[in-house]
């Protein structure tokens, strides 16, 4: 089972990735699109068909790529215009389990007095 440090950043690269990148594929685009340095935390990548996924994160020892694929269906993000987006714990549990969380507004109710 993945389980991040909760202390530790998330940030999910929002445009399509090519999932035959490796180790030093991945680490250029942590560099130059994401302009983070790829040892600060987790990064995700997701390909186009938004049906396999790739986490990068460097543990004491050296980088660690844990992937997933789907056997139907497809991770539940839409991607931006920007190149990443930060997530917490609970949204990348979210998006691995296919959980959109979408906001919404509950309007007062007239009750009656009793």
């Amino acid at each position: 089972m993945f389980t991040p440090d909760p202390k530790s950043k998330i940030w999910l690269y929002t445009q399509p990735a090519d999932m035959r990148k490796s180790y030093r594929g991945l680490l250029g685009l942590v560099k130059q699109k994401l302009h983070e340095s790829p040892l600060a935390g987790y990064f995700v990548f997701i390909n186009r068909r938004k049906t396999q996924m790739k986490i990068l994160y460097f543990e004491e020892t050296g980088y660690c790529i844990w992937s997933k694929r789907l056997a139907q269906g497809q991770f539940n993000y839409s991607p931006s215009g920007q190149d990443k987006k930060a997530l917490n714990m609970v949204e990348l549990q979210h998006l691995l389990a296919g959980i959109k969380v979408e906001k919404y507004r509950q309007f007062k109710r007239y009750k009656r007095a009793s």
